[in-house]
């Protein structure tokens, strides 16, 4: 681990490797990969065939010798060989470019909060058999809560929550290090998980996890206004045939709560190992909810009721890891307050975040 701020300014790129999705900054060009953490591979003969959003559609759509898999596992790589094939697949020209005459960049990587020395060893690996001279390992709190705009040099305890989709990083921040921290098995993916299961059990209904967006959507527009039901398409348990459903939202909501139970036990257990005057300032300050399952519908309000404190999701919850990292490597500080609420995030967002930050 690095707490170096000029080695992590020699540094050209930042990467965030996540369960879900891949993203890449480069130095003085921005966001440059924002991709699914997807490999399809033929599985007869090794060959390459998809990364990204077309493995993505190929998912659960293609011949049996056809294999998706995720290479990547909440920042910490599980399949060396398909993630340095993947990661070459998704740089190719757009590193070149940003990389320029330089043969080998450093770069920079964000890392779980507690991960184990040959985690860090094997991600370190990854990243020099993909062309990289030096890599410097951040945690990924620390990255998210300058990402996120949080003042985390101050003298003032910060809590920040990265909801993932395989797992949920918990931190306690102050004097720029990390005081408390855990890694929760649960995020994203656990919830959606709760739904499937809950709409075979209790409905014969079998959904792909493609058609749980939709549901997402629903749900995240009617936290204010519960919506009563919302129409699912599936294939049914008993004929194998399709079938059409109307949901009740109430049903699919108290399917969550098992997984939403989990997250809030492990915030309780971080601030019991907290100093008092830490668990004050959270309080005053409210926990910073970020990460690509902060707007998970109603989770900010159930944190919100349980601790009593206020809960913040960041402007772009997705991206405040590599964004961090970039204003890392930029050597940009983060000065202003964070968002007390989302905002909606337009479909150019990784054009956007690129012009801002280049």
């Amino acid at each position: 681990m690095t707490d170096s701020l000029q080695d992590l300014r020699r540094c050209t790129l930042a990467i965030d490797l996540g369960a879900a999705r891949t993203r890449i900054y480069a130095k003085r060009a921005g966001l440059i990969v924002d991709e699914p953490s997807l490999v399809a591979v033929d599985i007869r003969n090794g060959r390459l065939v998809a990364v990204g959003g077309l493995a993505e559609r190929m998912a659960g759509r293609t011949a049996e010798y056809v294999r998706v898999v995720r290479p990547f596992s909440g920042g910490t790589v599980t399949d060396v060989d398909m993630g340095t094939l993947m990661l070459r697949q998704l740089l190719g020209d757009k590193a070149r470019r940003a990389w320029l005459r330089q043969s080998k960049p450093r770069i920079a990587a964000a890392v779980p909060f507690g991960v184990g020395p040959q985690a860090r060893r094997i991600l370190s690996e990854t990243l020099t058999e993909l062309g990289a001279r030096q890599v410097e390992l951040v945690h990924a709190p620390l990255a998210a809560a300058v990402g996120s705009l949080i003042p985390v040099g101050q003298p003032e305890g910060s809590m920040i929550v990265i909801c993932g989709a395989s797992e949920t990083q918990v931190a306690v921040l102050s004097f720029g290090g990390i005081i408390a921290g855990e890694v929760l098995p649960v995020g994203g993916n656990a919830m959606d998980d709760a739904v499937l299961e809950h709409l075979r059990i209790h409905h014969d209904l079998i959904l792909p996890h493609q058609g749980l967006l939709p549901l997402h959507q629903v749900l995240s527009e009617s936290v204010a206004e519960p919506q009563a039901n919302t129409d699912v398409h599936g294939k049914d348990v008993s004929s194998g045939l399709a079938r059409s459903l109307s949901l009740e939202t109430a049903g699919v909501r108290d399917a969550m709560r098992d997984p939403l139970s989990a997250l809030v036990s492990g915030i309780g257990r971080v601030l019991r190992r907290c100093p008092p005057d830490l668990v004050v300032d959270i309080a005053d300050r409210g926990i910073i909810l970020t990460g690509g399952s902060a707007v998970l519908p109603g989770l900010d309000n159930m944190l919100m009721a349980v601790t009593g404190m206020p809960v913040h999701i960041t402007k772009e919850p997705a991206l405040s890891t590599v964004l961090g990292l970039g204003m890392m490597i930029e050597s940009a500080e983060a000065t202003e307050p964070v968002a007390e609420a989302p905002e909606p995030r337009p479909e150019s967002a990784v054009r956007a975040a690129s012009q801002e930050l280049a």
